[in-house]
């Protein structure tokens, strides 16, 4: 997943007292450290505020110096001033709101609430700035006689874009109501993630009984007494929501009272009626961007996000969609049949249920392939996967990441590495962290700190959730922590080695059902036999992986992918739903998530990846843009097919993609981009094939 620190920018009335909070605030000007990284070590609970007040007061005279400007509106005066008009909050906001998903406290949740707000009005005193906009109009409607490269053309239509589609064109009773809508949408979306980490935080399982732990591996027994000891339980096993946790307990465990008790907490997360219920949020959330889509002159809001996205529309996204659908729902109820004959094998009259898919998955894999995940993960060491990923980036564009000492890290799981490119140059700077812990959101996802444009390098990371070390036992990773880590470094490598000259066109700052396709082409060298050679090394004997263990990991690469690919075109679909409305009138959101899986005919044993109550991604960017995933899944699949056919590390192949797609960010048109990677637009056909759809 993709998160980068963007922030609305605001205004606000606040006052703040102590006069050595400014003097002594790291934020308020450039950080004095090697390679300008943030001062983790210095930074304070109560710097934050301030300081955003102070970048606040800071945008607000450099806009109001491009008001004043007596010369004639050009680029450079007017969008490339705006666009380098933030540079408190580009460096309060990247700290901040990576934190609150990383390391969260209670104080920064409260000051992300109380900031909420603060930064929507700023936001849209920027927007809604009648005479900063007359200006970037008077640059826009001169555009074609200007000048412009493709970097600046692109730029000057985002900003101009942006601001039409923030309401800059509307009437004054119109424009107040966004405003009002925009500040309550704020603090909605943090409520609703905050009840998800709080149902997640909440959620114990302690098993007390040896006898419950029937069918799990040793390590990951060693692994929940370690969290129970921890969490002041010694003598017991503590089983928790996180993925690290959850799955192999679903995975392994023979107690089935027990496999579904964790599988129905995770599924019912905001929907238990207490403190932390998000039904009336996420109902109210949709009511809302409805309401603000009608103001700018969409029907839905989907339509008015997707305005601007490769897809252009809802009816393209559906149909697309509902073209996978054909598909992988008859793979899926295959392989429920398949599943249902191994649990009649066993004689007990059980009807497979949800929470004995992944138990009997395994079971199944193991059966048709005689593997097990417990057979792969001691070749799968944490240290010896990422540098797999690190490997392959060098053999592909000669990059080189060595770890760093020293660097500020804001908490010590945190690892950060210097990238530099062939000739020695330096790249960015990346951190990585990898472990649960109450203060992180779940899930895995590539931000930044800091923005690339022109001279200026990034701060990139990857934020994960994998599966702790325990005693002398290292974090051994399952398959699809494997390939999490080449995802999430695929985003990083798109963010590290962009060239372009404006942070709003750099990196990932393009469209959603783009951004993925970095993340999602990396992800195929995990597997490839060439590279586990690399990297697949047991971590007790330093022995690479067999052959005949590499040849089972590529027999087993479709096995279970109706599921996988149904659960996740579902949750797309249900977020594409919700945000087709054009009514909210009386909507109950799990009554109207029930009708719609049942229309698609969603077979009861799956769920959709995410239920309406906790479907983070829609809050967090993805709105009417889930279907990102599958979309990228066409585009980098396609593009795999050119490494398959020159050779997976053919350098001509590799340097096409790092100088048409990595590089370039938002600097032209996707298609434009991806055509002069390709040659031609991508075709289905591969993407089908891969998932063993067709």
């Amino acid at each position: 997943m993709f998160k980068k620190s963007i922030f609305m920018l605001a205004a606000s009335c606040m006052m703040y007292s102590c006069a050595t909070q400014t003097e002594s605030n790291p934020f308020l000007s450039e950080f004095q450290t090697p390679n300008g990284v943030p001062p983790f070590d210095q930074i304070k609970l109560e710097h934050y505020e301030p300081a955003f007040q102070k970048g606040i007061e800071e945008q607000n005279a450099n806009i109001q110096a491009i008001i004043d400007n007596t010369e004639a509106p050009t680029f450079d005066n007017v969008i490339v001033a705006f666009e380098q008009s933030s540079p408190i909050l580009d460096r309060v906001g990247g700290v901040f709101f990576n934190l609150t998903e990383a390391e969260t406290t209670d104080g920064l949740s409260a000051l992300d609430m109380k900031m909420a707000p603060v930064l929507s009005e700023h936001s849209d005193n920027i927007s809604l700035n009648q005479a900063l906009f007359k200006k970037i109009d008077a640059v826009y409607q001169q555009r074609e006689s200007l000048s412009l490269t493709r970097e600046q053309e692109r730029l000057l239509e985002k900003i101009y874009k942006d601001f039409v589609r923030s309401g800059a064109g509307l009437p004054a009773e119109k424009q107040e109501r966004l405003r009002e809508i925009n500040k309550q949408l704020s603090t909605l979306g943090i409520t609703f993630g905050n009840h998800v980490l709080n149902e997640n935080n909440a959620f114990k399982l302690y098993v007390e009984k040896e006898e419950d732990l029937s069918g799990l591996p040793q390590w990951f027994r060693e692994s929940a007494a370690a969290e129970a000891k921890a969490d002041g339980q010694e003598g017991k096993w503590l089983f928790t929501l996180h993925n690290a946790s959850r799955l192999p307990f679903l995975q392994y465990a023979d107690n089935r009272a027990l496999r579904e008790q964790i599988y129905k907490a995770y599924i019912n997360r905001g929907n238990n009626n207490d403190e932390n219920d998000n039904k009336s949020t996420i109902a109210e959330i949709v009511r809302l961007r409805l309401e603000k889509a009608n103001l700018l002159g969409f029907d839905c809001y989907s339509n008015f996000v997707l305005d601007t996205k490769m897809a252009k529309n809802s009816a393209t996204v559906m149909e697309f969609l509902n073209n996978l659908w054909s598909y992988a729902l008859p793979k899926a109820k295959a392989e429920a049949a398949e599943l249902q004959k191994l649990m009649d094998k066993e004689g007990k009259g059980e009807k497979l249920e949800a929470w004995d898919w992944w138990y009997y998955t395994e079971k199944l894999r193991k059966e048709k392939f005689n593997l097990e995940e417990e057979d792969l993960k001691p070749y799968f060491k944490l240290e010896n996967v990422r540098e797999g990923a690190f490997t392959v980036a060098n053999k592909l564009y000669g990059i080189t990441l060595t770890k760093m000492e020293g660097v500020p890290v804001y908490h010590p799981d945190v690892e950060v590495f210097e990238v530099k490119d062939r000739d020695g140059s330096q790249l960015g700077i990346f951190y990585v962290d990898y472990f649960p812990r109450a203060g992180k959101r779940g899930g895995a996802w590539m931000s930044n700190y800091r923005d690339q444009q022109g001279d200026v390098r990034p701060h990139i990371c990857n934020v994960c959730s994998f599966t702790k070390p325990v005693g002398d036992t290292p974090s051994l990773l399952t398959l699809d922590e494997v390939e999490t880590l080449f995802h999430e470094f695929g985003h990083a490598l798109h963010g590290l080695l962009t060239k372009c000259q404006y942070k709003s066109t750099s990196g990932t700052s393009v469209v959603r059902d783009f951004v993925e396709l970095p993340s999602q082409i990396n992800e195929h060298w995990a597997t490839e036999p060439e590279v586990l050679k690399m990297y697949a090394k047991h971590y007790q004997t330093g022995e690479v992986m067999p052959d005949a263990l590499i040849e089972k990991v590529l027999q087993q690469k479709t096995f279970n992918q109706g599921f996988i690919t149904t659960e996740l075109l579902a949750a797309a679909i249900l977020d594409m739903n919700l945000h087709n409305l054009t009514s909210t009138e009386g909507l109950d959101v799990l009554a109207y998530e029930k009708e719609a899986m049942d229309k698609l005919g969603l077979i009861p044993q799956i769920a959709p990846r995410y239920r309406t109550t906790y479907f983070n991604h829609i809050i967090g960017g993805y709105s009417a843009g889930y279907y990102s995933y599958s979309w990228a899944n066409v585009l980098d699949n396609d593009a795999f097919e050119a490494f398959k056919e020159n050779g997976i590390f053919d350098p001509e192949t590799a340097n096409s993609f790092r100088s048409n797609i990595l590089e370039k960010g938002d600097s032209d048109d996707p298609m434009t981009l991806y055509k002069n990677f390709r040659g031609q637009e991508p075709q289905l056909e591969p993407m089908l094939k891969n998932r063993g759809l067709k």
